[in-house]
């Protein structure tokens, strides 16, 4: 896809073992997203040859990403743990770290997460349903992802 579409940069998720992690670099994906951090997943994206995005739910797990060096993470999932607000309260004693966060995000409450200082961008799959996957609706997909890249704070 990534020498399909301009600018396309090809991904994966949900990476949960360092073999995946194997099985993604060996794909041609240059970033792997995980929905937490543990010790041997940190590890594994060390050694893997493509960008790491781990998630955290806990400032306690954003610190030992910025333990490891890390300078971007996944927050998820975001809704349930805490939301713009939680984002908003890290921002200022953990600025060192940006987030994507996902889980539960809607295309009306992304802007409240795009507005703050420590989120870069948002996910959420409201921009491929599994049923216009299912469908082959590529049609609707462009259109919801085009809809969705127009989103601001």
């Amino acid at each position: 896809v990534a020498n399909e579409v301009e600018g396309a940069v090809a991904g994966v998720g949900t990476v949960l073992t360092a073999k995946h992690y194997k099985q993604a670099a060996k794909a041609g994906a240059q970033f792997a997203v995980s929905p937490g951090a543990t010790r041997k997943l940190l590890d594994a994206a060390e050694d893997a040859d493509l960008a790491p995005l781990p998630g955290i739910a806990s400032a306690s797990e954003a610190m030992v990403l910025i333990e490891r060096g890390y300078r971007f993470a996944k927050f998820f999932p975001a809704e349930a743990a805490g939301g713009a607000p939680f984002l908003s309260s890290i921002a200022s004693p953990l600025p060192q770290l940006q987030f994507c966060p996902t889980g539960g995000i809607t295309p009306e409450i992304a802007p409240r997460y795009l507005k703050l200082p420590n989120v870069l961008c948002v996910g959420g799959s409201w921009m491929v349903k599994k049923e216009l996957v299912a469908a082959k609706d590529w049609a609707a997909i462009t259109k919801l992802a085009a809809e969705a890249a127009k989103l601001k704070a």
